[in-house]
């Protein structure tokens, strides 16, 4: 069950779904020449690092005001937001070098810097200074003092949109460069999925804070009618139909018997039985979002190595997933095959005793419901006759009424669009754009409503067949496939590219 802040059912997992995965980034020289400086103003600390000293961060926090958009009294009010710097690498003001800094997603930062191998592992080469900037209202950067009170009502949570993070990361940027006398030295941004949106709209917005983007599976055309509400779940039924045509069918044909076995006498118990879930759990609703979630989310971290993100899964998850539905062992029973993926998604360290339906809910998510209701419209949820999931339509004006019950206000879905644009992209962008890199893997059901075609000589696409959700950005792995580090050297050839350019002009 997705729910929103007061735990109220929604018609789909897919309807707010959380999309902030992670990166992997190959090593590829920095061919420009930048001199080993230390710096007095940082140091290293390692003491929340689950990596090498490498990958490790000082926590620091910034006085951030609450609302960079208007005057009134209130607006001046401030928060601690939190923000964590690795200087390991840096080359120091003095040689300008570079600044890569992370526009946080819908979540704790910590969790995406311990799950960013990109930024570290191409730091060394670019000798550049990491910074990972904490989205407000989540994590420890909360306003009004606690999540009680931030969270409590539209009047506090007003304060939660894009547009207010963007704003809080270019003042953040701007006070840290000169505060290490930094002003000379270049920034780029980066960001996965939400992250991703947020990197390629501050470049368009604060270009003079950031000379170039990395974007990636950022879906900035899943607004309006840009992109169907089909789109999404018509990819991940392409996905598991790609491993095998049964595996398809077998999903497809589970929904019915589901709802068949919760009419008929014992069929809870059946049904509990047969998942192997933990006792007195199973409610019709509960069941069914538990199975989506996981089929939404393997498809989406469809990763060909072994992964530890939301869940610990092997390598190319949806594949093992249909192995295991079409496995013979499991006979002609239904619910074994599925039991059988199931048990891959959520158990695959085979520790758990029985599977908690509970494993598919996602906490400290309050934030990301407002923001899905406000002007995060994201429509997914429509699923034709051919759909993985039980066919059903695209319905706004439902869930328009759901949010405003919910929270108060009605949502705003031309919003985003008319703050950021996204209509007829090609031609705006090659207008005034540049500098920025979209990934995307198709693979990914985020991929629908992602930037497929390079617009310019530096708006550039990147799209693998093969790729996942951010795929680009996680850890590099020896066990990497030779299309993955072609795509991390074509994007660090290419960020390359922009601080050569910007040396070039500046000196």
């Amino acid at each position: 069950m997705i729910v929103l802040s007061n735990n109220k059912k929604m018609e789909s997992p897919v309807r707010v779904i959380v999309f902030s995965l992670f990166f992997m980034l190959s090593i590829f020289p920095f061919s420009i020449a930048v001199r080993s400086f230390g710096n007095s103003y940082l140091h290293h600390h390692s003491s929340e690092s689950l990596f090498s000293s490498d990958s490790s961060y000082e926590v620091k926090y910034f006085t951030q005001i609450l609302d960079h958009f208007n005057f009134h009294p209130k607006s001046y009010d401030t928060f601690q937001q939190r923000y964590l710097v690795n200087d390991t690498h840096w080359g120091g003001a003095k040689e300008a070098a570079p600044i890569f800094v992370y526009t946080g997603n819908e979540g704790n930062i910590t969790w995406f810097a311990q799950n960013t191998g990109f930024m570290f592992d191409i730091a060394p080469h670019f000798h550049a200074l990491l910074v990972f900037i904490e989205h407000r209202y989540y994590g420890d950067s909360i306003p009004f003092g606690d999540t009680e009170v931030a969270y409590s009502n539209a009047t506090t949570l007003g304060y939660l949109s894009s547009t207010q993070a963007l704003a809080d990361y270019a003042t953040l940027i701007i006070d840290l460069k000169k505060n290490l006398t930094a002003e000379q030295s270049p920034v780029i941004v980066f960001g996965g999925s939400y992250g991703g949106m947020l990197a390629a709209w501050f470049r368009l917005k604060y270009p003079h804070v950031a000379i170039g983007a990395l974007a990636s599976s950022s879906p900035i055309l899943q607004f309006d009618d840009i992109i169907s509400p089909y789109a999404f779940n018509d990819v991940i039924t392409k996905d598991y139909k790609s491993e095998s045509e049964s595996c398809y069918r077998t999903i497809k044909g589970s929904w019915k018997e589901i709802d068949e076995a919760f009419t008929r006498t014992g069929g809870l118990e059946e049904l509990e039985k047969s998942f192997h879930i933990c006792k007195d759990q199973v409610q019709n609703e509960w069941l069914r979002s538990w199975i989506q979630t996981a089929i939404v989310y393997a498809a989406m971290t469809d990763y060909p190595t072994e992964s530890n993100f939301l869940q610990p899964l092997p390598a190319y998850p949806v594949r093992q997933m249909c192995k295991a539905i079409d496995d013979p062992k499991a006979g002609n029973n239904t619910f074994a095959k599925l039991y059988g993926a199931m048990n891959i998604y959520y158990n695959y360290s085979g520790t758990k005793p029985c599977l908690n339906l509970s494993d598919s809910i996602f906490h400290g998510m309050d934030g990301w419901y407002w923001q899905s209701c406000t002007e995060m419209i994201l429509p997914t949820q429509g699923n034709n006759e051919n759909s993985i999931f039980p066919a059903s339509t695209y319905n706004y004006t439902s869930i328009a009424s759901e949010c405003k019950v919910e929270n108060g206000v009605p949502p705003r879905p031309h919003w985003i669009t008319t703050e950021f644009g996204g209509h007829d992209i090609k031609r705006v962008l090659k207008r005034f754009g540049s500098n920025i890199i979209f990934f995307n893997g198709l693979r990914d059901p985020w991929s629908a409503g992602g930037v497929l075609e390079s617009i310019s000589e530096s708006i550039v696409a990147i799209v693998s067949a093969q790729g996942a959700h951010h795929v680009d950005l996680r850890f590099a792995n020896n066990d990497d496939p030779k299309w993955l580090k072609d795509v991390r050297e074509k994007e660090i050839q290419i960020m390359n590219k922009w601080l050569q350019e910007y040396y070039t002009v500046t000196n």
